[in-house]
């Protein structure tokens, strides 16, 4: 007994600590696109987002006022100013003028340019640059400097995407899509589970089967074959065939297989007694489903759809072949794909696109927990 004890808790806090390690890698990557989808876009650039409560380093270039900016003082023409003008004040640490060295003088140091040119550039951004003769040129001088900056957290990254990039329009298309097609197969699997689990009819082993070999058959082998059917229903009856419904109907059909076969595992294992004390009491199948196995079953319609919802939600090949890729419909995931291409070094308008697209399914996920956990209290209760 001593040493199954102690394997037991053994097992236990093994399963424990293992939970706990799936967390933390799942938890670490969110938050750092959060954290990252809430920073300044140069910020992003020059450090990682763990250090993003800390001052930045990063080196800049620059470009000194034209030579209209020049003023005589003596014998030596001076164009002197703030390298940052009214932005937000920096502290410049080193500066060069020669992007192979960017930070070849320190902040304060007299730099001999070519000529008997000389420049000094200070911490706080305020520089003089001199020369023993008149400054000739419409462009300034090309200066490179290595400055710290205070964390900046800004709220403008999402706003640009939510109404800049599209995503708004592409995150209502994503809703529009995924909540029917979550909500369609969980009406109709659940009346198909119960009629396959307990009601007798000549053909139910033949469907059972074919349901089960479903599951095996590739999403992309039935692609082409339903595409085909789904264009010619559209022509037949001469309606447009990229549509929501159409992308409903094909989302219901791939994820019913799945949908009844889970539903009606679980169905069948609710207790006999249950059903036969109904029907002796004079229900009909309809009012013992209604009544009876969907309070019971709510555990596992909570489970299919958070995996309907997700698989859904991410889905990018099934809405670009049933919906296309029309700017009015086009969903986030083809949007977010389509921003990979043309704004692929924009990291502050990835990371803020890419979190927008997983709050949803975290919100979703969380939700149907916590009622997943009341259905199988409620079930475990009703069972007995």
């Amino acid at each position: 007994m001593a040493g199954s004890a102690g394997r037991s808790i053994v097992g236990r806090s093994a399963v424990h600590i293992a939970v706990l390690a799936f967390v933390i890698l799942w938890t670490i990557p969110t938050l750092g696109i959060l954290v990252s989808s809430l920073r300044d876009k140069d910020q992003i650039i020059a450090s990682g987002w763990w250090s993003s409560f800390a001052s930045s380093s990063q080196t800049e270039a620059g470009r000194l006022p034209a030579s209209s900016a020049q003023v005589q003082k003596g014998d030596k023409y001076v164009i002197e100013g703030n390298l940052f003008g009214d932005g937000p004040a920096r502290e410049i640490s080193a500066f060069g003028t020669k992007s192979a060295n960017p930070t070849e003088f320190n902040a304060g140091d007299v730099a001999n340019l070519n000529d008997g040119v000389t420049l000094q550039l200070n911490a706080d951004g305020s520089f003089v640059l001199t020369s023993p003769k008149s400054f000739e040129g419409e462009r300034g001088q090309r200066i490179y400097y290595a400055s710290s900056a205070p964390p900046k957290f800004t709220t403008e990254n999402y706003q640009n995407v939510l109404f800049a990039e599209g995503i708004g329009r592409s995150f209502m298309n994503s809703l529009t899509v995924t909540i029917p097609s979550t909500i369609i197969p969980i009406l109709i699997a659940a009346f198909a589970a119960y009629a396959l689990a307990w009601m007798r009819f000549p053909g139910r082993a033949l469907l059972i089967a074919v349901i089960i070999g479903l599951l095996v058959v590739p999403l992309q082998m039935s692609l082409i074959p339903l595409l085909k059917l789904y264009n010619g229903v559209g022509a037949f009856f001469g309606v447009p065939v990229k549509t929501y419904l159409g992308i409903w109907l094909a989302h219901t059909g791939f994820g019913l297989p799945f949908a009844i076969y889970l539903l009606r595992s679980y169905i069948a294992g609710l207790p006999r007694e249950l059903m036969e004390s109904a029907r002796i009491d004079g229900a009909s199948d309809f009012e013992i489903f209604i009544k009876i196995v969907l309070p019971l079953s709510m555990p596992v319609l909570a489970s299919f759809a958070i995996f309907q919802f997700l698989w859904v939600w991410n889905d990018l090949l099934v809405a670009m072949v049933f919906l296309g890729t029309d700017a009015e419909q086009i969903v986030l995931t083809a949007r977010l794909n389509a921003l990979l291409g043309s704004r692929g070094g924009d990291w502050e308008i990835l990371t803020t696109s890419a979190f927008v697209t997983i709050i949803v399914p975290l919100i979703v996920f969380f939700s149907l927990q916590r009622y997943f956990v009341r259905g199988l209290l409620a079930g475990s209760v009703k069972g007995g």
